[in-house]
């Protein structure tokens, strides 16, 4: 159901553009003047514009040069009197999609225009899409077990519209996982919006997310739609949710409990349908507990929390989604074919990954530039700064020297860690992709001071 505005000064006509449209399955606002639609434009998306070019006040030609600064993707279409061409024409120069002459021949005409004028934004929908999807992307699962109930829960909840909260370490796919649910939904064709919180400055973030009014602040020099009025009826993946500061969480929970907001420096009241998904690799439980995070707030979250497992207890993943990442790295650096040996494959096996997914992708990527042929050898595999593969399992090369056990590694990887940043525990956490609590357990558990 797409949805459509109507504006005309002429009750009758409004009536019936209305009606005919409702009929056809749309859902119909209407509006007796062009600051009224300006209104109804600024409170809420619309897929499609019908407007009269003649009406007292604003004109339909003022109302087509706002919708086209400020909502581009909007179709629009203009209904002229006969014998008025000459302005129609200059509306289809403006950008309109099509015009309408009075008197409208009837319904089925209307409705006609109206699905073309929708295919058409549909299309241009899909088209960007196209360019935001990386046809490379690793899928989620590949067969270890520790994995299915993540896919199972993922196809369940995706047929609904509730918020889901993506937990686990930084670089297990959770960004990945967001696209996959919105992939599996009725949302599907409209918009995906990912935001990364601790990716954008605090006093960019709210004018990121809500929009901002001309003049609400130095440097706002025109009015700016937010990323979450442009998500309407699609998903909004809200990454590193930890990292919102607490005046934020407080405008977020509105948006969550009420579906509206207003922009920084703005009165107006904008309605939104999008479908939460957040994420973190924060201890959110504990930071409520210090007042970092609020409790309402974690509640709206956590409607379906979905823990995505660290690599290192998925292994049957790990040398499916390297070939796949080889698979998409390979063209990137023009190299035709790729592949990994027999004991490159064993030495990405032995290792615990503290990074993710992410630190695989990376390591691949450093391996196929170190790579002269088109196989990656063990020599080629850096899995620590300034070291090889060979180096971190204990024998030069890939060669037999001795393999540190999981726990080991592990416990070296948090020493490691706690001397780059000195002893600070909260940025050792945070270098290691674990919560602080996580952190204080694994000391206690392996001995470390």
């Amino acid at each position: 159901m797409s949805r459509i505005l109507v504006v005309d000064d002429e009750a009758g006509i409004r009536e019936f553009l209305s009606d005919a449209l409702e009929m056809a399955g749309h859902e119909v606002s209407a509006a007796a003047s062009a600051e009224e639609a300006a209104r109804a434009l600024d409170r809420r998306s619309f897929d499609l514009v019908f407007t009269d070019l003649k009406m007292p006040g604003k004109d339909g030609m003022w109302l087509l040069r706002k919708v086209r600064a400020e909502q581009p993707e909007v179709e629009v279409v203009v209904l002229t009197a006969h014998g008025s061409v000459d302005s129609a024409v200059e509306a289809m120069k403006l950008g309109a999609f099509e015009y309408l002459q009075k008197p409208i021949g009837g319904p089925d005409e209307l409705c006609l225009l109206a699905a073309r004028a929708l295919e058409r934004r549909r299309l241009r929908d899909a088209e960007t899409r196209a360019e935001r999807t990386d046809p490379g992307a690793p899928r989620l699962g590949h067969g270890d077990p520790a994995m299915v109930p993540v896919v199972q829960a993922l196809e369940k909840v995706a047929r609904t519209s509730a918020t889901v909260l993506l937990l686990g370490e930084s670089g297990t796919g959770k960004e990945l996982a967001a696209r996959n649910l919105h992939a599996l939904s009725e949302r599907r064709d409209r918009p995906f919006m990912a935001v990364n919180c601790a990716a954008i400055t605090e006093t960019l973030l709210e004018s990121e997310l809500f929009g901002h009014e001309k003049g609400a602040f130095t440097g706002a020099n025109e009015r700016r739609r937010g990323r979450i009025e442009l998500a309407e009826g699609g998903t909004f993946f809200l990454d590193e949710v930890g990292e919102l500061r607490l005046e934020l969480q407080a405008k977020l929970l509105r948006v969550l409990q009420e579906r509206k907001f207003e922009p920084v420096g703005g009165t107006r009241t904008i309605e939104v349908d999008v479908r939460w998904v957040a994420a973190t690799n924060r201890d959110l439980k504990a930071m409520m507990s210090d007042g970092r995070f609020r409790d309402d707030l974690f509640h709206r979250l956590a409607v379906f929390p979905i823990r995505l497992p660290p690599l290192r207890e998925r292994p049957a993943d790990i040398i499916p989604l390297a070939r796949d990442l080889i698979g998409r790295i390979a063209p990137e650096l023009k190299i035709r074919q790729l592949a990994l040996s027999e004991a490159a494959e064993q030495q990405l096996l032995r290792w615990h990954w503290p990074g993710n997914v992410r630190e695989l992708a990376n390591v691949l990527e450093r391996a196929a530039i170190l790579c002269d042929g088109q196989l990656i050898q063990p020599e080629h595999i850096w899995l620590e700064a300034g070291g090889t593969g060979g180096e971190v399992a204990g024998g030069a090369g890939g060669g037999e020297g001795e393999v540190k056990t999981l726990a080991e590694m592990e416990k070296d990887a948090i020493a490691r860690a706690l001397r780059s940043v000195g002893g600070n525990r909260r940025r050792a956490a945070e270098l290691l992709g674990i919560g602080e609590r996580t952190l204080y357990d694994k000391l206690r558990r392996y001995g470390l001071d």
